[in-house]
């Protein structure tokens, strides 16, 4: 195989736009047309069922891939057969046949991602070519994907049977033996977004070959600074308990020198909405557009991020580093890494140092602009479509000789 020719990407996920929910599905689509855009021709199997058992309903239209790529999404006359069956057993049974005829058509790299529905560890032995699996989550290591025990704290002491039961969720026998361990050694590499998830599922017993590969998002101009706007920080992402948005309500409700506002939705927001205690300052705002997404950061005091579960490397903080705007985050998972890889924000252990740091950002323009070209210098450097792209393509050429 040359990579001075066109190569033949297949990206497997569950969920890909406009069937999508959160990042994963967005950065496969980032992916799959930065290549095409480059000649390379992509190739897209997703789940529709997974996405219809749990929307209950089709989405709306949206982006428009370009020519070189191809999606294939797997629908059936019964999205929660299909899904369960796939999550009980780990094999895609009712989509089997369609997945191997794609694969079939033969490609240089079959590119996994979130599999949990679309295919389950059976995926990872069909079809040939390199083998690349990025880890979006942590289902290689958790049933639930999070690793947020109880969907109360970060899971420090694994009692996953407990756990999966609280999550309503049945009990994935097949974990227990050996056919993860099997299916992951048709996978040339393993690509972890951060250190802190590399060494995650280390610490947990996988031991496959990994590669750390951060995420990207494409360059975007500066969207305009009004500088007569009312100060507030943000809060960008899924509304559900584990993004910790609810434990900023405390320092927020009567806080004098800025608000909150809220950008996102998702199945925890009425019960967020409760906490708030109808504080005026505190806004939700639902969804927005990108536009007005990249407007809310550009002119934010800071982006925060208090996340209680371990993030693998949530984009948010690529988007507000790309405006310029600090983060301050919990001290947390993934987030202190990428803080510390750019030096454009703050993390906090508590509320104590969370209130500091706000009154800091607040207190100090000239810090909060030093952090801001921190963050965008950072993201100019190692967090663009080429930078990843060059990566990317070393990986590829390390393995190409194995084919």
């Amino acid at each position: 195989m040359s990579l001075n020719r066109p190569l033949r990407f297949c990206m497997i996920t569950t969920f890909y736009p406009p069937y999508n929910f959160g990042g994963d599905g967005i950065y496969v689509q980032r992916l799959a047309n930065a290549l095409a855009e480059r000649g390379h021709h992509v190739t897209v199997i997703h789940s529709i069922d997974a996405y219809r058992l749990q929307a209950r309903r089709d989405p709306e239209p949206s982006y428009a891939d370009h020519p070189n790529v191809t999606a294939h999404g797997l629908a059936s006359s019964s999205p929660l057969l299909s899904a369960l069956v796939t999550q009980q057993t780990g094999v895609p049974f009712v989509h089997a046949a369609r997945i191997k005829e794609i694969l079939a058509q033969g490609f240089d790299v079959i590119h996994y991602h979130n599999v949990s529905l679309v295919g389950g560890a059976q995926v990872l032995t069909y079809g040939n070519g390199i083998k690349l699996y990025t880890m979006h989550e942590y289902w290689l290591v958790c049933q639930t994907h999070v690793l947020f025990r109880d969907n109360r704290a970060a899971c420090t002491e694994p009692r996953c049977l407990q756990c999966s039961l609280v999550y309503r969720r049945p009990p994935q026998w097949w974990r227990y033996g050996n056919f993860l361990r099997s299916a992951a050694r048709h996978v040339n590499a393993f690509l972890a977004p951060s250190r802190f998830c590399r060494d995650a599922h280390r610490q947990r017993g996988f031991d496959a070959p990994i590669e750390h590969l951060p995420f990207f998002i494409p360059s975007a101009d500066l969207a305009p600074r009004n500088e007569s706007t009312p100060p507030y920080f943000l809060f960008v992402g899924r509304l559900e308990k584990l993004k910790g948005l609810q434990t900023l309500f405390p320092v927020f409700q009567n806080y004098s020198r800025a608000k909150l506002l809220v950008a996102g939705t998702g199945t925890y927001e009425d019960e967020l909405h409760r906490l708030a205690g109808g504080s005026p300052n505190i806004q939700f705002l639902g969804r927005i557009t990108g536009e007005e997404l990249s407007a809310l950061q550009r002119n934010a005091i800071a982006l925060i991020v208090p996340s209680l579960a371990y993030e693998v490397f949530p984009m948010v903080l690529l988007e507000a580093f790309r405006q310029q705007t600090p983060v301050l985050a919990r001290n947390l998972g993934a987030l202190p890494e990428l803080i510390g890889d750019s030096g454009g924000g703050l993390v906090y252990d508590d509320d104590t140092a969370l209130i500091a740091g706000v009154n800091r950002l607040v207190e100090n323009s000239s810090y909060r602009q030093e952090l801001g070209m921190r963050g965008y210098a950072a993201y100019q450097r190692d967090w663009t479509t080429e930078a990843h792209l060059q990566y990317y393509f070393a990986v590829i050429e390390r393995f190409r000789n194995q084919l």
